[in-house]
């Protein structure tokens, strides 16, 4: 589906945290099932993304990563203990197997071997960059994250190391929760192993978020909670529609190569169901194209799913609108009632000052646009 000469792009934890944020998707689900590039699909149709990492950027996590994990992990091993598990032997040394195999599914079978021995021997043990295989949708996706640790309980702990700091202590909470939902990815899938090991060891739900400190290049941690993440996460990854089925439900021959014709590229994206909402501009490469085709029908969800969820079956804009002028809609609905309340009240408010025809519509970003022809709501 995504052409015979294109390579699959893999499915990663960011990307699946954005997935199960927005289950209702079909587009991403099938896009992501098939492992097309939705940065470079994004561009084809028109519409780029404003996705990616500088070079600086990328350069700088890398060298703060390494940072992190050098002389076999000692600093990495020391902040595990000193947070997540200070009543425990101090790591004066560790374990750091070798993880390297031959394909995606060597390097899964590999990891699940390391974490069965570092189990069994009791002691510290640091899994760099391990790789780890979860269901989603039907079809395996591969994913990798930054480290993961084995106390010498056999308790198995998700570190996650990030670039942007922690300033006296605390960091960026939007980014704290990103990572937080990508590292819950990590630990279902962590279960997953532990699942086939009998007796089964405990992976923990509290993960090691790992910074630099304030302006400095020297690493600090926090311990995050990852519980809810996790339930949320796993909760929306069963409720994703088998990619099977989406497959099935495709016009013959569907194809979401990049080279392809433009006309014929977006009938093909568009034959694939999308659940837009304001939260996509942050998760997905193609939230400029489905906005623009969402605010072309009308879509409510475009102002964001909130508002949708207060709304009920009123389901474009012009359905609002209309339900408000009192032209549609049972009066005993609710969200009806309260339309036509808000109007009510929006003209007593207004009176004779206002200027025939003008209202105030809420956009999706907060802000008030004057507009004309419409009866306000």
């Amino acid at each position: 589906m995504r052409g015979p000469a294109v390579p699959p792009q893999p499915l990663d934890a960011r990307a699946l945290a954005a997935l199960a944020a927005n289950p209702g998707c079909e587009r991403r689900a099938i896009l992501d099932g098939a492992g097309v590039n939705k940065a470079v699909l994004a561009s084809a149709l028109g519409s780029p993304s404003a996705f990616g990492q500088s070079q600086f950027a990328f350069m700088r996590g890398n060298a703060f990563e390494a940072r992190v994990k050098a002389d076999g992990g000692a600093e990495l091993l020391r902040l595990v203990h000193e947070k997540l598990d200070a009543g425990a032997e101090p790591p004066t040394s560790g374990a750091v197997p070798d993880l390297s195999a031959v394909g995606p599914e060597g390097r899964t079978a590999r990891t699940a071997l390391a974490l069965r021995e570092a189990t069994e021997a009791g002691v510290w043990t640091l899994l760099d960059h391990p790789l780890l295989a979860l269901e989603v949708a039907g079809s395996p996706a591969f994913l990798e994250p930054d480290a993961v640790v084995v106390h010498p309980d056999g308790s198995w702990t998700v570190v996650e190391i990030k670039s942007f700091p922690m300033l006296d202590g605390s960091a960026d909470p939007a980014k704290v929760g990103a990572a937080a939902r990508q590292a819950a990815v990590y630990v279902l899938a962590l279960e997953g192993v532990a699942a086939r090991l009998a007796p089964a060891p405990e992976v923990r739900h509290t993960v090691l978020l790992v910074c630099p400190k304030d302006f400095s290049n020297l690493p600090t941690a926090s311990a995050v909670d990852v519980r809810k993440q996790r339930s949320v996460t796993r909760r929306q990854l069963d409720r994703l529609t088998r990619i099977e089925d989406i497959a099935d439900a495709l016009p013959e021959g569907t194809c979401f190569a990049p080279d392809l014709p433009a006309a014929d590229l977006t009938a093909a994206v568009e034959s694939v169901p999308a659940s837009y909402a304001p939260e996509c501009l942050s998760a997905c490469e193609l939230a400029f194209h489905c906005r623009d085709h969402s605010r072309a029908e009308g879509a409510v969800t475009s102002l964001g799913r909130s508002l949708r969820a207060e709304l009920g079956g009123l389901t474009t804009v012009g359905d609002v609108l209309s339900a408000a002028r009192g032209e549609s809609g049972d009066p005993a609905d609710p969200a009806v009632a309260s339309l036509r309340r808000a109007a009510a009240l929006r003209a007593e408010a207004l009176g004779a000052g206002a200027r025939p025809g003008t209202e105030l519509l809420g956009n999706e970003d907060g802000l008030r646009t004057e507009t004309s022809g419409r009866t306000a709501c």
